[in-house]
């Protein structure tokens, strides 16, 4: 990292993580503008599992494309801008929700949604990695994650709650007005996202070519990471309530319940994720908790746990995979920094992103097809197996890269 983000005062920070961490948590919501929906929806339009969830296929192939593209954008115009688009496009998203008639309609509107959603990971980290101090940047990818997850819980909640009560068109329209609060927020402390004086946004480091980090190994790796463990997340999150009330027998409300036990024990983990990531090591940490999570995961496909316990598993399994994540993110900016430095973090955070983007497209494809044949375990054991492979791509990075100690080694 630069020196510009080094004595950046305490409060400082506070307010740059605030506002990034809130804007993201509402990126995450808009995640889940649609599944929660699922089946209002499928009724009202006469869809299977499988149609349904090419909405979100839409949503994840435009967010991964634009995510890629959307990293150049930020590195030349800068954030702020960038992510008041983005927010735009979930507005205008829910509006179109609100309105729809067909079936083609909801594939535009994951579209709209999925376009909105592209803009925030390198936006996100760019401001994160510029205006945060080295000592405090573990936390600032911890609380990152955690408002992710803050949004990814709310909106299951929010959405049915208002879809039982008054109707899907009227859960769309709150949706809509939240995002239209959350880009009332963003233009209101624009300022935070300035950058730095003395900063000069460049189209590629000094003599290098724009598209010249997608030569450098440890960034495909990470990319592969993060398209593993999301096709692994995207079964969790459009199918764990379904599998767990098959496999069983728990009532529609104690499995969804289940999903929501998953998103706050990653929360959790999130949390403690952050005070861990900065001793550093950050490969064996993400090895160990996925490790685990892949463990529970197959334990759950072999339906020998008592009923009771699953809620307690799946929290389990969010949690360890929610430690994780801070690790995660500390290591790809390791794999940004080590080559291009700060000029090139837009870019390269939008392409290993887009690898998240694209393993939740193509979930809903793969393990739709087995819900759709009643075999559900093997959605567990397909976690599992995602999980496993995943911990490879980590570990490789890491011997790719220099050994560094802590979130400040890693800052350099």
């Amino acid at each position: 990292m630069s020196t510009l983000a080094l004595d950046t005062p305490p409060r400082r920070d506070l307010a740059v993580i605030t506002l990034i961490g809130a804007v993201h948590g509402v990126s995450h919501f808009f995640h889940l503008l649609l599944p929660p929906l699922f089946p209002w929806l499928m009724g009202e339009f006469g869809l299977s599992f499988t149609r349904i969830g090419l909405t979100m296929t839409v949503f994840f192939v435009v967010s991964g494309v634009g995510q890629a593209a959307a990293g150049f954008l930020v590195d030349r115009w800068g954030a702020a801008r960038v992510l008041a688009g983005g927010i735009t496009c979930f507005i205008l998203a829910a509006l179109l929700l609100a309105t729809a008639a067909s079936f083609p309609v909801l594939l535009l509107v994951g579209g709209l949604a999925g376009l909105g959603n592209a803009v925030f990971h390198p936006a996100d980290f760019t401001v994160l990695n510029r205006h945060v101090s080295s000592p405090r940047l573990g936390h600032a990818f911890s609380v990152h994650g955690l408002s992710g997850n803050l949004g990814w819980a709310l909106a299951p909640v929010f959405m049915t709650g208002i879809a039982t009560l008054a109707g899907w068109r009227v859960a769309a329209l709150a949706a809509a007005l939240l995002a239209v609060l959350a880009l009332g927020l963003l233009l209101s402390f624009r300022h935070l996202l300035a950058d730095p004086p003395g900063h000069s946004r460049k189209a590629a480091p000094q003599g290098e070519h724009p598209l010249a980090f997608l030569t450098v190994l440890p960034v495909w790796m990470c990319f592969a990471f993060f398209f593993l463990i999301t096709t692994a997340f995207g079964a969790i999150q459009n199918y764990a309530a379904p599998i767990i009330e098959h496999l069983y027998g728990l009532a529609r409300p104690l499995a969804a319940g289940s999903l929501s036990a998953y998103l706050l024990g990653g929360a959790g983990g999130i949390a403690l994720g952050g005070f861990l990531a900065k001793k550093g090591e950050h490969d064996r940490i993400i090895a160990l908790m996925l490790g685990g999570a892949a463990l529970l995961a197959l334990l759950l496909a072999t339906g020998w746990p008592p009923a009771w316990s699953i809620p307690v598993l799946m929290a389990g399994i969010g949690f360890l995979t929610g430690v994780a994540g801070p690790s995660r993110d500390l290591l790809v900016r390791r794999a940004a920094v080590g080559r291009f430095g700060e000029a090139a973090y837009g870019r390269i955070y939008g392409f290993v992103y887009s690898g998240l983007d694209a393993g939740l497209a193509l979930a809903p494809l793969i393990f739709g097809a087995f819900m759709d044949g009643g075999q559900e375990s093997r959605v567990l054991v397909g976690i599992a197996l995602l999980q496993g492979v995943a911990i490879f791509t980590a570990l490789g990075v890491g011997r790719y890269l220099p050994a560094q100690s802590g979130s400040q080694g890693a800052s350099r």
